[in-house]
Formats: C-alpha cells, sequence, structure tokens
C-alpha cells in the first residue's frame, strides 16, 4: 500500500509531466498538423464511444446575433437548473420579470423524457486575440452540449429536441417582460447590434375594465381579439397572413391611445410606434417591419398627417373662401417639402408593407392606424383586407361616464347621474375632459364635489357649443353674403365689360360704313 504523501507525489509528477507535454506539443507542434491529429483523435473517440454529442452555441456563425434556439434551450433548463444543478448563475435579464436561473458554466445537468435519460453540459471557451496595437483581449464563447445513447439518436433528434424549443419558447413569453417600441433612423443602425428599434418596458395600465365606453361595444371588440388570437389554423386554412387591421377614429380625447393599450394588456403583446416620419424611403419600412416580433401591435398614430398618406384633402378645401384656400395650399405645399425632405414613404410602399407580399412574412400581429379625420384618408388605405375593423371612438356618453366615476370616484350611483346623463347626450364632451374633471384636485374633494363640477363644466361647455354655433352660423352668413355680394360685382363687372366690347365693336362697324361711304363718294 502506497503512503498518502508517495500517492499525492505520483499524482503530482503526473499532472506536472502533461502539462509539460501539452505546452511543447502546443507550442512546437505546426497549427495544421495539430488539427489533424485532433481530427482523428475525435473520430477514434466517436468508434469507441456509445455516445452522441449536440452543440448549441450562444451565437450564430456571423457572431453579430444571438442565437433564438440557445435562449430557448436556456429557458427550458432554467427549471431542471433550479433543482438539480449545484452551481446556478442569475442572470437579470432586460427581457424578462422576473431573475433567470441557469446552470453555471461548466456545469450539466439531467433530463429524462419518454424514459430516455439525456445530459446538458453548460460550457464556455475563452479565445485570446491580439490586436495590432499589441493588446491582448479574450472573448468568452458559451454553448450548450446534449449527450444521449445513440440508439435514441432518431427519438431525440425528431421529437426531443423539438419539445425543448417549444417549450423553451413558451417558457420565455410567460416571463418576457413587455415592451414599447419606436424606430430609429436609418443613421443609427448598425451590423453589430439590433438598431432599427430602441425600447423601454410597456407598463400602461389601461384595460377594458377601465376603458371609457358602451359595454357592449367593448365585449364585441374583446371577442374578436381572442378569436384573432386563437385563430393561426384558420388564417392558415383560408390562405390569409395571420394579421388583422383596426382603425381608430374620432375626435382628439376619446380614447384612441388608452383603447391602444388596454389591446396590448388583454393580449400580452408588444407595442411597436411607428413613425412614419424618420424612414427614409420604402425599403427602409420593409426593413423595419421585418424586424418586428410577432405577438405585438404595430401602430402609427394620426396617419392623416404622416407625408402625403391623404386622397381627399383638396375636394374639403375648395369649400372655403378662396384666399383662405390659397394660403391652405402655400401652407401645405410647404410642410410636404419639408416632409419630404426627412421621408420618402409613399401610399403604394406603405399599403404594400402592410397588405402586400411581405406582410406575409411574419404572423400573429395586429395594425393599428389612428386618425382624427378619417374622411381625409384615400379610400385603398382604410379599405376591408387592410383596416379589417373600424372603431369610431366617439364623445362620452353616460355608460362612459358610469365607468369614469366608478373608476376615478369608486360611486355607481348618484342623485346628480339624471342630470349629466341629460347634459351628455346634449353636448359633446370628450372622455378625456370628464376625466379630468372628475379627478379630485385635493383631499378635501370628495365624489359629490368632483360630481357637482362636472355638471357645472359640460353646462358651461353645452354654453360655449352654442355661442360657438351661433357664430359659426353668423361666420357662414357673413361669408355667404360676401360671397353673394363678389358675385353680384363680378357679373356687374362682367356685363359692363360686355356692354364696352358691345359699343366698341358698335363704333367699329359705324366706322367701317362711313369709310365705305366715303369711298363709294369718290369713286
Amino acid at each position: 500500500m502506497f503512503e498518502t504523501g508517495a500517492i499525492w507525489g505520483i499524482t503530482g509528477t503526473t499532472v506536472t509531466s502533461f502539462m509539460f507535454i501539452w505546452a511543447m506539443y502546443s507550442q512546437y507542434v505546426p497549427r495544421h498538423l495539430r488539427v489533424t491529429v485532433e481530427k482523428y483523435g475525435y473520430k477514434m473517440v466517436g468508434w469507441v464511444s456509445f455516445y452522441v454529442h449536440i452543440k448549441f452555441t450562444e451565437y450564430t456563425e456571423e457572431g453579430l446575433k444571438r442565437s433564438d434556439n440557445y435562449d430557448a434551450i436556456r429557458n427550458y433548463l432554467s427549471t431542471n437548473s433550479a433543482a438539480r444543478a449545484q452551481r446556478l448563475k442569475a442572470n437579470e435579464s432586460k427581457n424578462s420579470k422576473s431573475l433567470v436561473l441557469s446552470m453555471d458554466d461548466h456545469e450539466e445537468v439531467e433530463d429524462e423524457f419518454n424514459g430516455v435519460k439525456v445530459k446538458w453540459y453548460s460550457n464556455v471557451k475563452v479565445t485570446q486575440t491580439q490586436s495590432n496595437y499589441g493588446r491582448t483581449s479574450s472573448d468568452e464563447r458559451r454553448f450548450f452540449t446534449l449527450t444521449f445513447h445513440r440508439r435514441h439518436r432518431g427519438m431525440i433528434i425528431e421529437t426531443y429536441l423539438n419539445h425543448v424549443i417549444d417549450e423553451g419558447k413558451a417558457i420565455g413569453l410567460r416571463n418576457r417582460e413587455r415592451k414599447l417600441y419606436t424606430n430609429n433612423s436609418s443613421s443609427e443602425w448598425y451590423p453589430w447590434r439590433s438598431g432599427k428599434w430602441s425600447n423601454v418596458p410597456f407598463h400602461h395600465p389601461a384595460t377594458f375594465e377601465t376603458l371609457a365606453m358602451d359595454p357592449e361595444k367593448k365585449e364585441r371588440i374583446k371577442k374578436d381579439l381572442i378569436k384573432f388570437s386563437k385563430g393561426k389554423d384558420y388564417y392558415k386554412k383560408v390562405g390569409k397572413p395571420w394579421k388583422r387591421g383596426y382603425l381608430l377614429f374620432g375626435p382628439p380625447g376619446t380614447g384612441k391611445s388608452t383603447m391602444i393599450s388596454a389591446i396590448a394588456n388583454f393580449l400580452d403583446y408588444d407595442v411597436y410606434d411607428l413613425e412614419l416620419t424618420t424612414v427614409k424611403d420604402n425599403s427602409e419600412l420593409k426593413k423595419l417591419l421585418l424586424d418586428t416580433k410577432g405577438k405585438s401591435i404595430i401602430v402609427i398614430e394620426d396617419i392623416d398627417c404622416s407625408l402625403d398618406l391623404t386622397g381627399q384633402r383638396k375636394s374639403k378645401k375648395e369649400e372655403d373662401e378662396e384666399d383662405d384656400a390659397e394660403k391652405k395650399k402655400e401652407a401645405e405645399k410647404k410642410e410636404k417639402k419639408e416632409a419630404e425632405k426627412l421621408s420618402k414613404v409613399t401610399l403604394s410602399g406603405l399599403l404594400n408593407s402592410i397588405d402586400g407580399l411581405w406582410s406575409a412574412c411574419s404572423d400573429e400581429k395586429i395594425i393599428i392606424f389612428t386618425t382624427n379625420f378619417v374622411d381625409k384618408l384615400d379610400p385603398a388605405l382604410i379599405r376591408r383586407g387592410r383596416m379589417d375593423n373600424h372603431i369610431e371612438m366617439s364623445y362620452c356618453k353616460f355608460e362612459a361616464f358610469k365607468v369614469l366615476a366608478k373608476n376615478y370616484l369608486e360611486i355607481e350611483s348618484h342623485e346628480l347621474y339624471g342630470e349629466i346623463e341629460r347634459l351628455l347626450e346634449e353636448t359633446d364632451v370628450s372622455p378625456a375632459d370628464v376625466a379630468e374633471t372628475l379627478m379630485p384636485k385635493s383631499d378635501e374633494d370628495d365624489a359629490d364635489v368632483c360630481i357637482k363640477r362636472l355638471v357645472k363644466t359640460v353646462e358651461e361647455e353645452k354654453e360655449k357649443a352654442k355661442k360657438l354655433a351661433e357664430e359659426e352660423e353668423k361666420s357662414k352668413a357673413e361669408k355667404e353674403e360676401k360671397r353673394k355680394k363678389k358675385k353680384e360685382e363680378k357679373k356687374k363687372i362682367e356685363e359692363e365689360e360686355k356692354k364696352k366690347k358691345t359699343d366698341e365693336e358698335g363704333q367699329k362697324e359705324k366706322e367701317k360704313k362711313v369709310k365705305g361711304s366715303e369711298e363709294n363718294g369718290k369713286l
């Protein structure tokens, strides 16, 4: 029997000898020869081994984009890792709601699927690179290795891996932190990072329960959204891309942006706020939309003000006075020129991006346009098939008021409810104005104070609207009188010019006759 000291001595000598031989091998054996030796070494191991190894790298071959499969595997293994692995890593992921636990480097965990046991290894490879300036930097590349007996190859490749990827993606969706994205200018797009969109966490609290809208209308919208979210197979069967368009239109302050937030929270979708004026051209627009993910809402707010995408502005302007029309035309031309300097996105380019061949490149998306003036939009932009569901966001009526009163004051009835119902039917007041009036302004403001303040405010709005209508009627009458007067003056001038022209022609005819008589007299 060897003594303990002798055993440690032999072990130390062996390790030292191995390290010395490895150092000599790495330093003096040419690289191409080492590659050949390692190649045949791996082959020899494969001949005698009964196990298969599959490697999943953290980054793609280009080394610039993180592998989606790697992330899915990490999510799948996170449950096993927390329960079985000895060493864990706590990752504060930007896209996760909570702390993510995963296997530490050089750790392993065992998994079982349909009675077959496999092993996952978490590894890291560190490479040293030297720059032109003599500086040395290290680069870490992580990867997972799946090991299983070769007799289970078919089942692992055809079934188990798909199970791991699908489960990992589902876990990622459940744990992800939803984002609000905005598009960057193309001058900020860089190949080494995702530069097309910037994002912040999306935490808007709006829900359909707090949305000031008629309850029946809300239920119809919710049913439509549920039908869409479960319609993957249906859309495939009918041959349509899995997307749906919503047009939200109505006066300012009627809750269009709040509706978008409520839809996002209801479906648990991300939101992409697309600012068309910063998009350089149609090609850049396609690239931006291709860079969006599924389970998302793409929003273009106030689309009637986005570039030259409207089709009926001229006909509306012709109703105004000629002088005013000319001024508006000049202002519009100036505005259009300024927009063209920034963007060359066309109506045709937008239509092709949201409803052409490019629209089928990704699934499960909702496209929402908002506008205050739906009549200004080109009919081709809002036809069914592009904007499938047209939702009018109207002024606040009594049913919407009751939702706001419950939200802001936590009451469901009041003695002034009858008066408020009558006033809201007679007066156009936006939900935003009603909400601001109901909100307590101090600790002394109770529900009774806020309700009475609303009654007073709506009565004032009613008087303002009445006065404004009278002024508009008066202005319209004055314009009509002015137009009539101009028409009469124009007619008078035309008659005078006609009379003058007739007199001149008569005078010329008379002079011609006189001249003819004189010539006959001479003869």
